[in-house]
């Protein structure tokens, strides 16, 4: 029903009205009392092979949806709902930013992908605690992706990061360190291996001299572009491990252009979708290979199938997350790569994910 009727009337509105519209839909449904606890009972993977537990979480399937679609915590709830295994909310900042000049985000549906420069655009870090502090239960993990503002220097960019790190340490189950978005300007050059390492620690720190307050310590990942160089990638992953951060989310949109078909392919931004599925895999498995497998990997960028989702696990993820496909494919998304992956699980002899993974690298 989505991709024959949904899905067109969507498509005819700007690409950035329809996310909104859809998003304040979700956001709506998200505040209706009671209702997701059947809809998950539904949605949600009844494979026990799919479960694992990471950093002393549950995690009922390797499935996540991705930084992006959610940035402000709106509608959690409902894409809870939908059976992902967790939600990564944000990219948030410290202060509230409107991000970049509209128009910021566009489909390239012959290939498949979008583009987008939003810029961090978010409604700021209380306005994002309120709404996780509101939330009633949590059937998956919450994670939350933190960048700094865009009026913050490079060489103040660590205090940001340590703002929001204060700000959300209660009601965050991971923290993700973005430093490779294409659209905040001089962002990506917090990846040098120096940089990156110092900032790194600095997080880490800070979530522990919060502990005492939060009660807890969530993990600390990092996020990583397609578009290093391949000695640069490496030191990045080194810098990351020797820092002490507990995983990997590979990888962010790329500002490459190869291949693309449609007009749009000339707009500036990240490119995000089918175009990235071969080369983020193939990250995965480098990283994967430099890590020795020591620290989970996050494997995202063009995960349309089930088959999409097991080349990375067997390439190295231990989690995989979705968005572009989303739009693409609709809410019965997760439900279909959950089935899949169980029959690929089966084909294999493998009897729990977690054996899948790295099997290729």
């Amino acid at each position: 029903m989505y991709r024959r009727l949904l899905q067109p009337a969507l498509f005819r509105l700007d690409a950035e009205d329809a996310h909104h519209l859809t998003l304040r839909a979700l956001g709506v449904a998200s505040r209706v009392p009671g209702w997701t606890v059947p809809v998950r009972a539904l949605t949600a993977p009844a494979d026990p092979r799919l479960a694992q537990t990471l950093w002393g979480h549950a995690y009922p399937s390797p499935l996540g949806l991705a930084a992006g679609l959610d940035k402000n915590g709106e509608a959690v709830p409902a894409f809870c709902a939908l059976g992902f295994g967790f939600v990564e909310v944000g990219t948030v900042t410290p202060l509230a930013q409107p991000g970049n000049e509209r128009p910021r985000l566009f489909r390239l549906p012959p290939d498949r992908a979008l583009i987008n420069r939003m810029g961090f655009n978010n409604a700021g870090a209380d306005a994002l605690h309120a709404r996780l502090a509101a939330l009633r239960g949590r059937p998956v993990p919450v994670w939350v992706n933190i960048g700094r503002n865009k009026a913050t220097p490079n060489e103040e960019a660590t205090g940001d990061y340590l703002r929001l790190v204060r700000a959300l340490g209660d009601v965050a189950d991971a923290f993700v360190v973005n430093v490779s978005s294409p659209n905040t300007p001089g962002l990506r050059a917090l990846q040098a291996a120096g940089d990156l390492a110092a900032l790194v620690r600095a997080v880490l720190a800070e979530v522990d001299a919060s502990r005492v307050r939060t009660l807890s310590r969530p993990p600390v990942l990092v996020k990583l572009a397609p578009d290093l160089h391949p000695a640069d990638f490496e030191a990045s992953v080194g810098a990351v491990l020797e820092a002490g951060a507990h995983g990997l989310i590979v990888s962010n949109t790329t500002l490459s252009r190869g291949g693309l078909t449609h007009p749009s392919r000339e707009q500036a931004g990240g490119l995000s979708g089918r175009p990235l599925t071969g080369r983020s895999t193939a990250l995965v498995r480098a990283a994967y290979r430099l890590t020795g497998g020591r620290v989970p990997i996050v494997g995202v960028g063009g995960v349309f199938t089930p088959e999409d989702a097991y080349a990375k696990i067997r390439a190295g993820a231990s989690l995989v997350e979705v968005y572009t496909s989303l739009i693409y494919e609709g809410p019965g998304l997760p439900a279909r790569i959950h089935r899949g992956l169980s029959r690929l699980l089966e084909r294999d002899g493998f009897s729990s994910v977690a054996e899948a993974v790295g099997v290729d690298a």
